[in-house]
């Protein structure tokens, strides 16, 4: 470990060059040293710890890459408590070890057996209590039959990789086979909750699995991250979407399916005025595709139906979107565009519903990234093609 605390920062691929003192495994130093680095990232917490002498270890890179963020397992161990937590696809255990403590008793189930000896090394570590650690296949563990009790929490986090390697995205596709497993899963606990990929068909999903009482989308930072769906042995009585954007002032922006619809209330701006404000929804609300009920319950104008863009007359304090306030507005004549132009030299360009990419315009238009003017070029309720000059608000 000596080795691995003095070269923690250091380059893993030039470390793989040279020659390492004797007793040092090459191969376990290059993937803690890697570990760590992600992990100053993905894992803060993790990262410090190790950083202040615990000797916390790291998997393979690609288990790294697939875990969970710390800002995400925080966010699950916010959503369940109970009396028996079962997590029947491990892994790295960081989503185990944020939610573990709020039950009472907690299984941590995982085949691949290096996988769970680095997670029951760091669960002794990290204190986690009244835990049991297991080295089994999910199925296999579930065929032994676990005591039901009335509070008791599965939860899976299915491989999106098929055997050659390649990802995947159906339900049906992923390992364990979840379609194949919900029924013996509810029939064990109260409540399931799956972990899925960002791109997944949420309808598609909701289709697919049982008596689903909760979709959360999660994203950090702008970027949507993963799908959590909560499942019931009982069926519910409705259906609500959570969208979150961690590490930022967002709110939480929730819709329930009993809730009434508002869509008749959204008006389609028909004419742009500089100093308003234009909206763009976050990532969680574009992937949940409830931009409309976000337009409706702010009060905000549409600019077409298929933009996803909307105006205000005003800023909104920790609005789930980014906000901007318009300078200026174009059509696409060459003398509009000359005018509008003059003075920028370097913007941040957003197409949205607009026939072009965005290296095709940004070469047109002849401006560099970046800057603190931000672009947006899209269509209006009229069908015309405008550039939306703004300024973040």
């Amino acid at each position: 470990m000596d080795f691995i605390r003095l070269h923690k920062d250091n380059d893993p691929r030039s470390l793989a060059f040279q020659k390492m003192p004797e007793g040092v495994n090459r191969i376990w130093a290059l993937q803690q040293i890697e570990g760590y680095q992600l992990a100053k990232k993905k894992l803060p917490q993790w990262a410090h710890l190790f950083a202040e002498g615990k000797d916390l270890h790291f998997p393979p890179h690609i288990s790294m890459e697939q875990c969970s963020s710390e800002a995400t397992a925080k966010y699950k161990a916010t959503l369940i408590n109970g009396q028996l937590l079962i997590d029947l696809t491990g892994g790295y255990g960081i989503d185990f070890s944020y939610m573990a403590p709020h039950f009472d008793r907690s299984i941590y189930v995982e085949k691949n057996k290096e996988l769970y000896t680095i997670a029951k090394h760091n669960f002794g570590l990290l204190g986690l209590h009244n835990t049991e650690v297991v080295n089994a296949d999910c199925e296999e563990f579930l065929s032994h039959h676990v005591g039901i009790t009335p509070q008791t929490l599965i939860f899976l986090d299915p491989a999106r990789r098929d055997s050659a390697g390649g990802k995947v995205y159906r339900i049906e596709d992923c390992t364990p086979n979840l379609v194949m497993l919900q029924d013996s899963l509810l029939d064990i606990a109260h409540t399931v909750m799956v972990k899925l990929s960002p791109m997944l068909d949420i309808t598609q999903a909701l289709r697919t699995l049982r008596n689903v009482s909760d979709v959360h989308i999660v994203s950090v930072k702008g970027e949507c991250k993963e799908l959590l769906f909560i499942m019931h042995r009982e069926e519910p009585a409705s259906l609500t979407y959570h969208c979150v954007n961690l590490e930022t002032e967002d709110e939480d922006f929730q819709y329930g399916t009993t809730s009434e619809p508002q869509y008749d209330n959204i008006q389609v701006c028909r004419h742009i005025v500089p100093g308003t404000m234009l909206f763009e929804p976050n990532a969680s609300i574009l992937k949940a595709g409830l931009q409309d009920s976000f337009s409706a319950h702010y009060g905000l104008r549409k600019l077409h139906p298929n933009s996803n863009l909307y105006i205000g007359n005003a800023p909104v304090n920790h609005v789930p979107a980014r906000q901007f306030r318009i300078v200026a507005i174009s059509d696409f004549s060459k003398l509009s565009l000359k005018n509008f132009l003059k003075d920028i030299k370097q913007a941040n360009l957003t197409i949205r519903n607009f026939p072009s990419t965005v290296i095709q315009l940004r070469q047109r238009l002849r401006i560099k990234e970046g800057g603190s003017d931000y672009l947006f070029a899209t269509t209006l309720a009229d069908d015309s093609h405008v550039l939306i000059r703004c300024v973040k608000g």
